[in-house]
């Protein structure tokens, strides 16, 4: 019997999500699974993640690569997935989230309200550069790409902190040196931080992977990021628009909220709506939960959203 194939790309983050994922297969399935390493073009380059049009700089070899049918499945982390369904492949399960926050990695164990005036904290995303700056005003923020190790080693030598994913971090054995972790009420993360996406190709699969991604598939994630992603996509944003989104299931009751920035954090708005969950089947609720998203996406633009952040340029 044939092994199941991974795609990944090679970063420390990416093997150990998707090695994750390849162990928690191998159980369910009885198969040997490996991991197959893919460059992308974000890999290869040190332009700005805003100047490469974000989302997609990660994806796209990845999906060829599958399409190709040089793997049999993709792990991605689900806030860098553009929200445009991609012809021939689908989301064949969202695992369980693993933590939704930013993290804080500073010096000395500085949290970001001790952090000294003009302190400088590294940061490649738009939507982290307008919270800081919303925040702290009087910071240096500082443009910076590299993989997590690249951006840990720079913390005390030319900056004083760097904004990271905590579950990212926690991934790779690394959330010890977070000194802040930033609450989502007050800083919402980007829409679909801390969860996975399995893609696989739109067509029959395999029983065995079949099997596979029901065991891994976690109903309450896939409506929480489904949510978040679907005012992603009603705005028509992409990684240079900086947007926090943050869905709670609680007692059969979905709560999203969602925050645009202008970029120099001057200004935000924020829309917020609930709906309760009936029980039945994922796809009735996941109606229920696109109807919260559009609430919540047309608030936003009737308030003048779009005057404050770069719109319609979906990727």
């Amino acid at each position: 019997m044939t092994a199941l194939r991974i795609g990944t790309r090679a970063s420390t983050l990416a093997v150990a999500q998707s090695t994750l994922m390849r162990d928690r297969l191998a159980k369910t399935t009885g198969r040997e699974v490996e991991l197959v390493e893919i460059t992308s073009h974000g890999d290869t380059t040190s332009e700005s993640l805003a100047s490469l049009g974000g989302t997609g700089v990660f994806a796209t070899a990845l999906r060829d690569s599958l399409l190709a049918g040089k793997c049999d499945l993709l792990v991605h982390s689900l806030k860098d997935l553009p929200t445009d369904p991609f012809p021939g492949l689908t989301i064949g399960a969202t695992p369980a989230r693993a933590d939704a926050r930013d993290a804080l990695c500073a010096r000395d164990g500085l949290t970001l309200d001790a952090l000294p005036e003009g302190a400088r904290v590294g940061t490649g995303s738009p939507r982290r550069v307008a919270q800081l700056l919303a925040r702290r005003p009087d910071l240096e923020v500082v443009d910076i790409r590299g993989n997590v190790d690249t951006r840990l080693s720079r913390v005390g030598d030319d900056l004083d902190a760097v904004l990271l994913s905590a579950a990212g971090l926690g991934r790779i054995g690394r959330l010890a040196e977070a000194t802040d972790l930033l609450s989502l009420g007050f800083w919402p993360s980007a829409p679909g931080q801390g969860a996975l996406a399995i893609e696989v190709r739109d067509a029959e699969l395999e029983p065995d992977l079949q099997k596979g991604l029901r065991a891994l598939d976690h109903r309450e994630t896939r409506l929480t990021v489904t949510a978040e992603r679907s005012v992603l996509a009603g705005l028509e944003a992409g990684c240079a628009a900086p947007i926090g989104a943050t869905a709670v299931i609680d007692a059969g009751l979905l709560l999203l909220s969602a925050t645009v920035y202008k970029p120099d954090g001057s200004q935000r708005l924020t829309a917020s709506h609930g709906v309760t969950l009936e029980p039945g089947s994922l796809a009735t609720q996941l109606i229920e939960v696109d109807d919260a998203a559009g609430r919540t996406v047309a608030e936003l633009l009737d308030n003048g959203a779009a005057d404050l952040a770069p719109l319609g340029s979906a990727s």
